[in-house]
């Protein structure tokens, strides 16, 4: 079944929600306070070329696959998205992300723009949900305010978060992380919404 096949039965309670937004906005801890609170809601792992770090597990985390297995996936479609980064090749596996929702679970998907990009492409219902700042501030002082990263790094990610930002329009709504909690609550409302 591919996945323009899923997208033509979908109900909408069940379709496949995507969370976009710049870097330093809080998609991880979003996503961390969703999957403390609510089991039900399936949130999709990425495959990856990179090695585990310590505590990480195959299949939880990530799936790690060779460069080899991730390119076999490529080539058979079977990846809803991807994208390499820092020589390392990242990607969504599309089987899954169609198991849960044919079982009719919520599936949740964190991507970057790009990713988000190449989700539409394929599955059109797809609800894009962009996560923003409450404040170009306070995005630059979240980036900051890490201090886990040198200057050089941070002006990278705050020029991707201008040209991501810039694309908020392409998103069917807009999320702003004010509060992880608020901002969790509000994506599981528009999840669950029928």
């Amino acid at each position: 079944m591919t996945a323009t096949d899923a997208d033509s039965g979908m109900s909408p309670a069940r379709r496949l929600t995507v969370l976009a937004g710049p870097s330093g906005v809080g998609k991880g801890s979003v996503i961390s306070q969703i999957r403390r609170s609510h089991p039900e809601i399936w949130l999709s792992v990425s495959a990856t070329t990179r090695r585990p770090r310590p505590g990480e597990r195959h299949g939880v985390e990530y799936f790690f696959l060779t460069r080899d297995e991730f390119e076999r996936m490529v080539e058979a479609d079977e990846l809803l998205e991807w994208a390499e980064y820092g020589g390392n090749l990242y990607g969504t596996p599309i089987a899954p992300v169609l198991d849960h929702l044919s079982a009719d679970r919520p599936v949740l998907l964190e991507v970057d723009l790009q990713g988000a990009r190449q989700v539409r492409a394929v599955m059109p219902s797809a609800h894009l949900v962009f996560l923003a700042p409450p404040s170009w501030e306070v995005l630059v002082e979240r980036l900051t305010g890490r201090g886990t990263e040198p200057p050089d790094v941070i002006r990278r990610r705050l020029d991707a978060a201008r040209i991501e930002l810039a694309a908020e329009d392409e998103f069917d709504v807009t999320v702003v992380n004010e509060s992880v909690e608020a901002a969790a609550a509000e994506l599981v409302a528009l999840m669950t919404i029928t």
